[in-house]
């Protein structure tokens, strides 16, 4: 049950960490006159000042609401994944509850009705088998939608500060064109 129980989690693990990777957003490294930008969870790697306090303050703002939206919806996938795999192993174990209580009746079964008792430990130990695998789908399908709908929220956190920072940034511009 041990290794079945990490293999499911590290399988979800990995398909998390895919559905991140997959749907994070191409950011490309702009450079202007006076502002750098590179490529990093936030944008802002490489930030350098714009010349403009004002602009600088906004930029710093618009960076740490994004980087505080990117917490949210990371804990919210942590949660989701976490509920995901309680309710798996809530699951497997009560198959195995079921299984191991089917096999005590075969046990514990009189010789001549062995048979009969191995027959329907089998059918019990299928269904419960079948009740599990379904509930663990059941719950990766859940926790995988909760996950695409906060990488979903994370890319648009992240495309919004991006234009509040080109904003700022055109605006520090025009100000010392000025």
């Amino acid at each position: 049950m041990n290794k079945l129980l990490a293999t499911l989690i590290a399988g979800l693990f990995a398909t998390s960490v895919y559905a991140q990777t997959a749907t994070a957003p191409a950011t490309p490294v702009t450079t202007t006159t006076d502002t750098t930008m590179s490529t990093g969870q936030s944008g802002t790697a490489g930030m350098t000042s714009t010349g403009d306090a004002k602009a600088d303050k906004k930029i710093q703002k618009a960076d740490e609401k994004e980087a505080k939206e990117m917490s949210k919806q990371d804990e919210k996938i942590s949660k989701a994944t976490s509920k995901a795999n309680e309710k798996k192993a809530k699951a497997q174990s009560k198959a195995d509850k079921k299984i191991a209580k089917a096999h005590d009746k075969v046990a514990k079964a009189d010789p001549e009705d062995k048979a009969k008792a191995a027959a329907k430990a089998e059918e019990k130990t299928a269904d419960a088998t079948y009740d599990a695998q379904k509930t663990m789908i059941k719950a990766d399908e859940k926790a995988q939608k909760k996950i695409v709908d906060a990488n979903a929220d994370k890319a648009k956190a992240h495309a919004k500060a991006n234009e509040k920072r080109a904003e700022d940034a055109a605006e520090a511009h025009k100000d010392a064109a000025k």
